[in-house]
């Protein structure tokens, strides 16, 4: 007897996980995408740009100087995944050294010879501006990222991104949920997508790899 409720426990939990799954799935099938929209760029990345040079994100007044220095690790980790190119950092001090303040947002007036000057430093091809836009801690969180990819010979933008993700859109949250899913999170109940939508540093990495997938191809 004992073993034959265990064996219905087992059968109903099995069928449950089983029902979780498929209104995951059916969830993040049926429902609308976010796609950014306002970018621009080279249809192709040139074969000369192996390299490039990501600055420090300029967060302005938009966060706290804790909350801007961990969406510097979120952006250069997601830029990595993204493959795109390989790819160097700079830090704020180093920054800070160099022009006495730790970070320059893309719309900045430059000191002069900053491209060129960084270039030789590091052998780069290419420097990557970030500006942190929109940035909520708290449900529904949400970020916005303002980017520009400059080459340093010639100084022409290869590619430029200006958008924002809100997990109070709806296509956004199931924009989320099926990349968790493609990571392959679908099947664990504990580890939900939901649990993105109360970490604002797993968020911004969704955003910062929807964002990095916008890059012209190589």
């Amino acid at each position: 007897m004992a073993y034959r409720f265990m064996a219905m426990g087992i059968l109903l939990l099995s069928l449950g996980c089983q029902s979780w799954r498929e209104d995951f799935l059916d969830e993040a099938q049926n429902k609308e995408f976010f796609t950014p929209t306002n970018f621009s760029g080279e249809k192709q990345l040139s074969a000369t740009l192996r390299r490039v040079l990501v600055l420090p994100i300029y967060g302005g007044h938009i966060a706290e100087a804790e909350a801007t220095l961990a969406m510097d690790e979120v952006l250069l980790s997601a830029l990595q995944m993204s493959a795109h190119f390989e790819v160097v950092k700079i830090s704020r001090e180093e920054i800070q050294r160099r022009y006495h303040q730790p970070e320059f947002s893309s719309a900045a007036v430059l000191p002069h010879g900053f491209l060129e000057e960084l270039g030789r430093a590091y052998g780069a091809e290419a420097v990557l501006f970030v500006d942190l836009t929109l940035y909520q801690p708290y449900p529904p969180v949400a970020v916005g990222f303002r980017a520009k990819l400059a080459t340093i010979q010639d100084v022409r933008l290869v590619w430029t991104f200006d958008d924002s993700f809100s997990s109070a859109n709806p296509a956004v949250v199931n924009s989320v949920k099926r990349a968790s899913r493609k990571k392959g999170n679908a099947g664990l109940p504990g580890d939900m997508a939901a649990g993105i939508f109360q970490s604002p540093r797993r968020f911004a990495a969704y955003a910062a790899e929807a964002m990095f997938d916008t890059l012209p191809p190589r």
